[in-house]
């Protein structure tokens, strides 16, 4: 099928307000890739509303048309979830940055799309209240793409992700109806389909109001900052910790070439620069609770073999430790703009050994990898890097994150935490799935969208994109499995 594209940008003018639609090529750069640069894709048109009614009238304009269409926060994902691989118009909620409402009686507030995560905090600081979920990328990335993802964050371990603060949500169907999922109650007496809706990745439509809920601020909050020999010996303080029954608020590692990062970023030595791995605990509560807290922690650590443990409770150099773990990503961006981000989970107690066979992996392939990651709940985020002007690069560090999701498989954990699929990780779907688990999804999915014209080509692996896949299947359906047609529009 063809699309005539200028015909639609004529058509989409005259439902969204002055200057809201991109078609100018030079202004479709800003969208041909999210946070993933590994894979480029131009889009064809962009259309920039600012109401849900805005968002209702293009999808609905889509669906009478045929067009596949993908929804976009602010493009800091890392999957390649909110890029137009095929021909699709992209649907950006960026301009949607409205506080909707405040209830602080009931703890909630809800939101459009487009507020920035760290936003919706500042908002009832004040008032002392905050919002939990806080990806490394709070200051910049959108309410709405973490409700797409089910981002985390480092306070996940404790206080869970996206999915554990959203309360209802206002959604743009795929064609074009409005509707709403979920309630004002924590648990509704009924299908959980707002559940669902999390971290569907834009294939079930699109969230144009999303209310969300606050948390008391914590009486006391303390950081400490344990510094080890071995990333086995960090690893080990982590397990020591949490068999303890202690509940961190979030604990974090960084491994040594990503202190000499932070460190070079800083410009001054912030943490210990001969380190093998540092690692951050985060514990809050009521006062006499974080006092103990953070004798048995500290103990704890340095049984494990820490060299030192640092404390911070004054909210100033809270900040300060934790600013280092929040710019990971951009100090190692300074050393290579070119890095690409794997966001595999494995037990706790797998974590020193999958990180040594990571370092093998990487020796191997001749890449270096850096590693910073939520240790409490063993979600990894190793840092490839590479230089994008080597023939023949790409390939090499496609591999080699391949390899590092599979031994993340193979140790009992799984392929994504907190960035999921997209079209990064599709072809790997079938690792952790059977075809049947696979085709059951699919039909949800056909449930909310039988055309497939929502972010079409994510998530799940298609014979064109990922052939083994198809292989597999091929195989099944000659065995007689009977097994649905995947989604694929155009």
């Amino acid at each position: 099928m063809t699309i005539d594209w200028p015909r639609i940008a004529q058509r989409l003018r005259a439902l969204l307000p002055a200057k809201a639609v991109v078609a100018k090529r030079q202004e479709l750069l800003a969208y041909d890739c999210d946070g993933l640069t590994l894979h480029r894709h131009q889009p064809p048109l962009v259309v920039l509303p600012e109401t849900t009614e805005q968002v209702a009238a293009v999808v609905r304009l889509c669906h009478e048309l045929g067009v596949p269409f993908v929804a976009r926060g602010n493009g800091t994902g890392l999957s390649g979830g909110a890029v137009a691989e095929s021909e699709a118009l992209v649907i950006a909620t960026s301009r949607m940055r409205r506080v909707l409402g405040v209830d602080l009686d009931n703890q909630r507030v809800t939101v459009q799309p487009g507020v920035i995560n760290s936003w919706v905090t500042r908002a009832v600081a004040g008032d002392g209240f905050y919002y939990a979920p806080d990806p490394s990328s709070q200051q910049v990335c959108s309410i709405g793409g973490n409700v797409a993802e089910n981002s985390g964050g480092v306070h996940c371990l404790k206080y869970g992700v996206t999915s554990n603060h959203v309360l209802e949500l206002e959604v743009v169907l795929p064609d074009g109806s409005i509707t709403t999922l979920g309630g004002s109650l924590p648990e509704q007496p009924e299908l959980d389909l707002r559940g669902l809706f999390i971290g569907s990745e834009g294939t079930l439509g699109i969230a144009t109001a999303i209310t969300l809920r606050l948390l008391r601020a914590p009486e006391s909050v303390a950081v400490l900052l344990a510094d080890f020999a071995s990333m086995e010996a960090a690893g080990e303080a982590v397990r020591a910790v949490t068999a303890a029954g202690v509940l961190p608020a979030g604990m974090e590692i960084m491994d040594n070439f990503t202190v000499n990062a932070v460190d070079d970023l800083f410009g001054h030595d912030e943490y210990p620069r001969d380190a093998a791995a540092v690692l951050l605990i985060e514990l809050d509560g009521q006062e006499r609770e974080v006092v103990a807290a953070v004798d048995l922690a500290g103990q704890l650590c340095r049984g494990a073999g820490a060299r030192s443990v640092r404390q911070a409770s004054d909210a100033a150099d809270r900040a300060l430790l934790w600013k280092g773990r929040k710019s990971a990503f951009a100090a190692v961006g300074r050393i290579t703009p070119t890095y690409y981000v794997q966001d595999g989970v494995v037990p706790r107690t797998a974590l020193p050994r999958v990180l040594a066979a990571i370092e093998r992996l990487s020796r191997r392939y001749g890449l270096p990898v850096a590693n910073v990651f939520h240790a409490g709940d063993g979600n990894l985020h190793p840092l490839i890097l590479y230089r994008a002007d080597e023939p023949g690069v790409e390939q090499r560090v496609s591999e080699l994150g391949a390899e590092i999701l599979r031994l993340c498989i193979d140790a009992g954990g799984s392929i994504t935490g907190e960035h999921g699929v997209g079209s990064d990780k599709r072809c790997y779907m079938d690792w952790m799935f059977a075809p049947e688990d696979l085709a059951t999804m699919q039909l949800v999915r056909r449930a909310f969208d039988p055309d497939g014209l929502a972010n079409p080509g994510k998530i799940f692996p298609t014979p064109r994109s990922c052939g083994e896949s198809a292989r597999r299947v091929a195989v099944l359906r000659e065995q007689g499995v009977e097994l649905p047609e995947p989604v694929v529009a155009f």
